[in-house]
């Protein structure tokens, strides 16, 4: 039988994933967060880029601070997120410190709109993108507020998923319009994701 309503098993999964991740030892999780940023800086798609649009981590994902800190150090632009009050939209600022940012939505560091510092041309460049759990085929479950799958629809960059590898599952439900990554970044390992035709 078909299942047609894939909400409550993506409720559960978020829950089971969200508990382990607040369950994961300090000192594990800073381990396995700096081998992350470690391998980010190996990715052929990070050499090659002058834009990275990062999120900024909150205290359960793959910290992203030391990321942005590396990027900005190795000459590379960096945006990041903010959402766009009453609606969910998202858009990415440029950035030249983490000292910018200030709490938003959510209690996530975000950064002050400016028009001057907006990005514009999301035809290029490299987008980490944060999830709970992704699957071999490089979809992602996120927390199911949709910001990421509107933003992630027009971006015609790279795309890369950073997550810890015990948070990776054989294969998620997903619907039509969900995009993919193509590469996921964990402590362990990097996958190139290859796409049937």
């Amino acid at each position: 039988m078909q299942v047609t309503d894939i909400r409550p098993i993506k409720q559960e999964l978020r829950e089971r994933y969200k508990a382990q991740r607040r369950a994961m030892p300090a000192r594990e999780k800073a381990a396995k967060d700096r081998r992350i940023a470690d391998n980010v800086r190996r990715l052929w798609q990070y050499e090659k880029c002058d834009t990275v649009l990062c999120y900024v981590s909150t205290a359960i994902e793959v910290d992203t601070h030391e990321i942005i800190r590396r990027a900005l150090a190795d000459g590379k632009k960096v945006a990041v997120p903010r959402c766009v009050p009453d609606t969910r939209l998202m858009e990415s600022y440029y950035i030249e410190s983490l000292e910018e940012l200030t709490p938003g939505t959510f209690g996530v560091l975000e950064p002050t709109p400016d028009p001057e510092r907006l990005v514009t041309d999301l035809t290029h460049g490299l987008c980490l993108v944060p999830a709970l759990c992704y699957d071999l085929e490089g979809y992602r479950l996120g927390y199911g507020k949709g910001y990421y799958d509107r933003y992630l629809a027009g971006f015609g960059g790279s795309l890369v998923g950073l997550c810890y590898s015990d948070c990776i599952e054989r294969h998620l439900p997903h619907g039509r319009y969900d995009r993919p990554v193509e590469t996921l970044v964990t402590e362990q390992y990097i996958r190139r994701i290859n796409r049937r035709r």
